[in-house]
C-alpha cells in the first residue's frame, strides 16, 4: 500500500500550439495562434508566449493580433494531433495500465500498483514528465494527489511544465489561499457570483454552508462545488468501457440564438455524431440535446424514438425541436454552447425496409423517407471516403461554415461514452 497520494493527472500544455512548435522548430519561442487570422476568424489554441499577451483560445484573430503584434497565426496540423497525442498516452500506458483518457491531452493515473517499481508518485510524476519530453517532443504539466479533483488542480498550479504532489494530510494547506476558479466548473459568471459574496479563495469557499452556496448557484452547482472545494471526490480512475453514446458540442462564444444558427451548429454536430454511428455499425434510440446559456446554466432535453437511428437529416431534425424546447422554455436571450448526444445504442449493419402501407414517418430508417435519407448518407460518405471531408456536406452546415470551428479541430473534441 503506497504511503503518498497515488491518483495523477497529466495535461499536454497548450497542446494544439505546443505540437506547432513541435513540427517547425522556426515557431519554437515565438508567439503563435493556431486557427484564425489578423482579419477575423476564431483562435483555437494559443502558446504561452502568446498568452503572457493575453490571448486565448476562442478569441477573435482580429483581436488577438491587437494584442500580440508579433503573432504568428497557422492553420493547424490536424492530422497529426491525435497521433502525438496517442504516443504520449502510450508512455503513460507503460506505467500503469490504469489510465482514464479525459480529452485528446490530458488523462488521470492510478499509479497505487506501480509505485514498488518507480517510486512514489513524485518519482513517477517525473518519469512520466522526463519520457514524453525526450520520446515525443512536448511538454507536460502533473498533478499527483488522493483524489482526481485535487490532481486536476494540482497540475492546474504545475502549468506550465512543472510537477506539484499534494502531500497525504497536505490538502487543506495546498488547496485553502488558491482561487475559486481552478475548480473544476467554476467560470467567470460563477466567480463574480462568489466574489460579490466576498468568496474568493478555495478556503473561502469550503468554509461557506453548503445551503448558503445553494441559494447563491443553484441546488446542484452549490452542493458540487462545497464537496469540491473540501476535497470530496470518491470517483476512482478507470479504464474506458465500451462507449454507451456518442456525442458532439460545439462552444459558441455568447450568441443569439436565431434559426440559421442554431440549425448550422445542430447540422454540423449531427452530420460527425451520425457518420461515427455509421462507421461503427451502430445507430441509437434516444437523442439528448444540451443548450447551455451565458449564465452558465445548461437545460437538456431528450427523446426516445420507437427505432434506433443513424441518419444525419433525421438526427438534425429531432435535435432542432429538442433545442427550441430548451431556448424557448427559458427566454434566455444567448446561447454559449450546443450539444447532441444519442444513446440507447444498437448494432445496425443492414436496413429493414418497411411495407408501404401508411404515411411514411420520415423518422423511422425503414420508411421509405428514412431509406431514401440513409441512401443520401451512404452517397456522403462514399465521396468523402474518396475525395476528403470538404468534398461534399449538409447545406446548414456548409452555409454557415464561417461561423464554425473547422471540421478537424472539432473531430478531436467529439467524444464517446
Amino acid at each position: 500500500m503506497a504511503d503518498g497520494p497515488t491518483i495523477l493527472h497529466a495535461d499536454l500544455d497548450a497542446f494544439y500550439a505546443s505540437v506547432e512548435q513541435l513540427l517547425d522548430p522556426v515557431l519554437r519561442g515565438r508567439p503563435i495562434a493556431v486557427g484564425g487570422s489578423p482579419r477575423g476568424g476564431v483562435v483555437l489554441a494559443a502558446s504561452y508566449e502568446a498568452k503572457a499577451y493575453g490571448v486565448s483560445g476562442g478569441m477573435p484573430g482580429s483581436r488577438a493580433a491587437e494584442l500580440c503584434p508579433g503573432l504568428v497565426f497557422v492553420g493547424g496540423s490536424f492530422h497529426r494531433y491525435a497521433e502525438i497525442a496517442d504516443r504520449v498516452m502510450a508512455v503513460l500506458a507503460d506505467v500503469t495500465p490504469l489510465v482514464e483518457r479525459i480529452s485528446i491531452d490530458e488523462a488521470f493515473c492510478d499509479v497505487s500498483g506501480a509505485t514498488h517499481l518507480f517510486g512514489d508518485a513524485a518519482a513517477i510524476g517525473a518519469l512520466i514528465r522526463r519520457r514524453v519530453r525526450q520520446e515525443v517532443g512536448l511538454p507536460i504539466s502533473v498533478g499527483a494527489a488522493r483524489t482526481k479533483h485535487l490532481a486536476k488542480i494540482a497540475s492546474q498550479v504545475a502549468k506550465p511544465d512543472g510537477l506539484v504532489v499534494v502531500p497525504l494530510g497536505g490538502e487543506r494547506a495546498f488547496l485553502d489561499p488558491l482561487p475559486v476558479g481552478l475548480i473544476w466548473g467554476v467560470g467567470p459568471v460563477t466567480q463574480e457570483r462568489l466574489a460579490a459574496r466576498g468568496i474568493r479563495t478555495i478556503g473561502q469557499l469550503a468554509q461557506t454552508p453548503s445551503p448558503i452556496l445553494q441559494r447563491i448557484l443553484g441546488h446542484a452547482s452549490g452542493h458540487t462545488l462545497h464537496a469540491r472545494a473540501n476535497d470530496e471526490d470518491p470517483r476512482r480512475v478507470t479504464g474506458r468501457p465500451r462507449a454507451h453514446s456518442v456525442s458532439a458540442q460545439s462552444a459558441l462564444g455568447r450568441r443569439t440564438p436565431t434559426p440559421e444558427l442554431v440549425r448550422a451548429v445542430l447540422t454540423h454536430l449531427a452530420d460527425r455524431v451520425a457518420r461515427r454511428l455509421r462507421e461503427a455499425g451502430r445507430a441509437g434510440r434516444t437523442v439528448t440535446v444540451r443548450v447551455r446559456f451565458a449564465g452558465l446554466r445548461s437545460v437538456t432535453r431528450s427523446l426516445t424514438l420507437a427505432s434506433p437511428i443513424s441518419a444525419t437529416l433525421t438526427l438534425t431534425e429531432v435535435a432542432e425541436r429538442l433545442a427550441w424546447a430548451a431556448i424557448d422554455g427559458t427566454g434566455e436571450p444567448e446561447i454559449t454552447l450546443l450539444s447532441i448526444g444519442v444513446s440507447h445504442l444498437a448494432e445496425q449493419r443492414d436496413l429493414q425496409l418497411e411495407l408501404d402501407l401508411g404515411p411514411a414517418d420520415p423518422w423511422r430508417p425503414g420508411s421509405s423517407v428514412g431509406a431514401a435519407r440513409s441512401a443520401v448518407d451512404a452517397s456522403v460518405d462514399a465521396i468523402r471516403a474518396r475525395f476528403g471531408r470538404d468534398a461534399v456536406g449538409y447545406a446548414p452546415a456548409v452555409l454557415g461554415r464561417d461561423a464554425l470551428v473547422p471540421e478537424e479541430f472539432r473531430e478531436l473534441a467529439e467524444h464517446e461514452v
